[in-house]
């Protein structure tokens, strides 16, 4: 396991470092060709990869990214990445920035490795108590 989350952590690293350059080309290498991304706006937005891989030529940018808070979890031939993290997405003129959740299904094939089918990108709750109290309702602690 411990090899596995090191792996889609540093895919994971990668996808957001191609982003930021917007390389197209190391994008299509990473993501599967059924891959979505869910956009936590109001309401929320799909984007296929040929709409994502457009989006950025047409201004979706990240222009800043760090990941806190780092889980994985292997399922068979999927693995489940979640992540704290602190994005800057450009979107045209306008600027989203602050803290997101990603969360990210990456799938293994018998070629090409390890793809990431889906994203998904959703504000977080700034409401310091409430992570207190979900830490509370944990049975192991």
């Amino acid at each position: 396991m411990a090899d596995t989350a090191a792996e889609i952590e540093a895919l994971a690293l990668t996808m957001m470092r191609a982003w930021v350059a917007r390389d197209a080309k190391a994008l299509k290498k990473l993501l599967a060709r059924d891959f979505m991304m869910l956009a936590g706006s109001m309401p929320p937005q799909l984007l296929d990869r040929p709409s994502f891989l457009a989006a950025m030529e047409r201004g979706f940018a990240c222009t800043r990214f760090t990941f806190r808070e780092v889980i994985v979890r292997r399922h068979g031939k999927s693995a489940w990445f979640v992540a704290g993290a602190e994005l800057e997405l450009g979107l045209g003129s306008d600027v989203w920035r602050g803290n997101f959740l990603v969360t990210d299904l990456w799938r293994k094939g018998a070629i090409g490795g390890w793809k990431l089918a889906e994203r998904s990108l959703g504000r977080v709750d700034a409401d310091e108590t409430l992570a207190p109290a979900i830490a509370r309702l944990q049975l192991w602690k």
